[in-house]
């Protein structure tokens, strides 16, 4: 370790040479990551907060989304239209998002005005003033209300709940109407003031900016915004995984939505590679099983696909299909017979190795973006993921073979596993349906 001398921003340096990154942490207990880009002209900002829907209490869930529009909103020096005004006139970027385990506001700047990006943005994210609570709040009610239209979307909402049950990962990221229409002023503040801490806010920067001037802009905003100094927040494992679960809301829709899947693994599992490339086979691309077999073969659906979330401790992975009522027992006998295969070390001449190409190729083309360079290195620290290098990554890839696929899907897929949701007419058609999956979890439900 190496100690910088003293300067404008006080920090602690970790150089990673061969990461091709540098890491230092202020006195505040904020950690600042960057890789620098010197063909480029932007540079991709992040303000990352270990902050999202699995830390509210149920009282106050959506309160991390609810934060992340408020603080658009205006801040300490800048109000609602500054900030809108300040980066459209740079010809910048500027949005946010929350996760069930972090919020991240973020930018792309032409490097000339990265001063003015940090200003407003380490403002933004330190001093909200919390203006237009009552006008946003309706904004967010109407997000709700659009979710609750759009039933490809809701279904994966029911599915986190029919996997995790009561625990805050099954809870919507989004929220819930009734816990947005009442929250205050005060509760909203507080939570900020919790979770907003120097400790718990990791700065992630991609594009053509030295290390060095990056912490010294920071340091020079945060003063103005006093940021907090407390460290980060430990997160509370999930101690016991819960039983499979089945969740169904009525809607008069064309379609049955449905969700097949069960609990996966957390990000910082060696079987992460395995599990992605598991993705890539049964559902992940055009050429992926599911698709050929229930899209391209079959006609039956127009949306098909596979889907993953890793988590500290846990993780999610299912299968999405929508499709008429005449093809939904065929659809998800579909999903069990092509599960059952890969779990059974069936695996097709050549599927592996495309799918390994696939992955690779797909990492080197997103290292193309500053902004996906950023985003790799912000969300690896706030995690507390090891950050790889693109060679080790591609060499993990290389690594797994058919038989760590094959053990995957027979674990994580197991019939007796499965969870399922579903959006559509009649909850008993789809009950009929999703039982060749797991007709365990549909006699539990109707006991």
């Amino acid at each position: 370790m190496t100690i910088w001398q003293p300067g404008p921003a006080p920090r602690r340096r970790y150089d990673r040479p061969v990461q091709k990154y540098v890491l230092s942490e202020l006195d505040s207990g904020e950690r600042v990551i960057s890789e620098r880009v010197p063909s480029v002209r932007s540079v991709a900002l992040g303000f990352w907060i270990g902050a999202g829907s699995r830390d509210e209490r149920e009282d106050r869930a959506g309160v991390s989304h609810f934060i992340e529009h408020l603080l658009f909103k205006g801040s300490r020096s800048f109000d609602a239209q500054a900030i809108a005004e300040t980066f459209d006139a740079m010809g910048a970027e500027l949005n946010a998002a929350t996760s069930r385990e972090h919020t991240v506001v973020y930018s792309r700047v032409p490097d000339r005005h990265v001063e003015t990006a940090i200003q407003v943005m380490t403002d933004m994210v330190f001093a909200p003033s919390f203006a237009e609570l009552d006008q946003e709040r309706e904004v967010v009610l109407e997000e709700i209300a659009m979710y609750e239209d759009t039933p490809q979307e809701l279904v994966h909402d029911l599915f986190s709940e029919a996997v995790f049950g009561p625990h805050a990962l099954g809870r919507p990221v989004i929220g819930t109407a009734e816990v947005i229409s009442g929250v205050s002023r005060r509760a909203v503040a507080a939570y900020h003031r919790s979770m907003y801490t120097g400790g718990n806010i990791v700065v992630a920067a991609a594009g053509n900016i030295a290390h060095e001037r990056l912490v010294s802009l920071l340091g020079q905003a945060e003063r103005r915004s006093d940021g907090g100094g407390r460290g980060p927040r430990v997160r509370r494992p999930l101690v016991q995984e819960p039983p499979p679960g089945l969740r169904f809301q009525r809607k008069e829709t064309e379609q049955y939505h449905v969700c097949l899947g069960s609990t996966g693994i957390s990000r910082s599992d060696r079987r992460r590679f395995a599990a992605s490339l598991l993705d890539g086979i049964l559902g992940g691309s055009a050429s992926s099983r599911l698709f050929q077999e229930i899209r391209e073969k079959r006609g039956m659906a127009y949306a098909v696909y596979t889907f993953a979330s890793q988590y500290t401790d846990t993780g999610l992975i299912g299968i999405y299909v929508g499709t008429r009522e005449e093809n939904l027992d065929a659809c998800v006998e579909i999903c069990v017979e092509q599960i059952g295969e890969i779990a059974e070390g069936k695996l097709r001449k050549g599927e592996l190795e495309r799918a390994q190409e696939s992955m690779k190729g797909r990492i080197m083309l997103a290292m193309e973006s500053t902004s996906n360079r950023m985003s790799r290195l912000g969300k690896s620290l706030i995690s507390d993921t090891e950050l790889l290098t693109l060679e080790r990554i591609m060499a993990e890839i290389d690594a797994v073979d058919e038989d760590a696929i094959s053990e995957l899907a027979a674990l994580l897929l197991a019939s007796e596993r499965l969870s399922a949701a579903g959006v559509g007419p009649d909850e008993d058609r789809f009950r009929r349906a999703v039982a060749q999956a797991n007709p365990r979890v549909v006699a539990l439900a109707a006991a």
